[in-house]
């Protein structure tokens, strides 16, 4: 069945195509939320209210461009209002400038795979973490993230900035300590 005709059958309320609609994306959108959050309960929770909104504005999705690309956004949004909910995250959603880090401006060679770089990235602050993965994974630019978390586009720019900052400085400690290791065993 493709993904035209399980919508039209989820939108006439038929159980099956629901449920074949979350099995479909329900494991890329996890991640989705995983990314924006500190543990996977809270990313299980974003994921369930992130459906629950997919399924009541279904009727909205008009065919044009990808599904999994429409209910993402929508994991994204789920995602960042379960942020500003949060009193444990609203600590760390903040943009002054007491908590700044230096940013640096020169890349590292990165030798990460993707699992402990994502571990990184979910060290980061709060605000620092929607920040990046706002820009650096999902793509959107400073002045739409700005708007969706109703800050300028050049605290977006710098949060950006800093928090690349940080996964830098958090990397190359990583290296440091992984040349000490294998220097320490020769």
């Amino acid at each position: 069945m493709d993904h035209r005709e399980l919508v039209r059958n989820a939108l006439k309320g038929k159980p099956s195509a629901q449920k074949a609609l979350y099995d479909l994306f329900a494991p890329d959108m996890l991640a989705v939320c995983y990314r924006y959050t500190k543990s996977v309960e809270d990313a299980e929770d974003v994921l369930q209210e992130g459906f629950v909104k997919a399924f009541l504005n279904l009727h909205q999705y008009r065919f044009e461009g990808e599904l999994g690309g429409w209910i993402r956004r929508i994991m994204v949004h789920s995602a960042l209002n379960f942020l500003k909910k949060r009193a444990p995250y609203n600590s760390g959603f903040s943009f002054d400038s007491d908590h700044l880090h230096p940013v640096a401006q020169e890349d590292p060679e990165v030798r990460l795979d993707a699992k402990e770089l994502a571990a990184l990235v979910r060290q980061l602050p709060t605000g620092y973490q929607a920040i990046f993965n706002l820009y650096a994974v999902e793509g959107y630019s400073h002045a739409e993230i700005g708007q969706l978390l109703g800050i300028a586009e050049g605290t977006s720019r710098s949060q950006y900035a800093r928090a690349r900052a940080l996964l830098i400085t958090w990397i190359r400690r990583q290296e440091d300590n992984t040349q000490t290791v294998s220097y320490a065993r020769k």
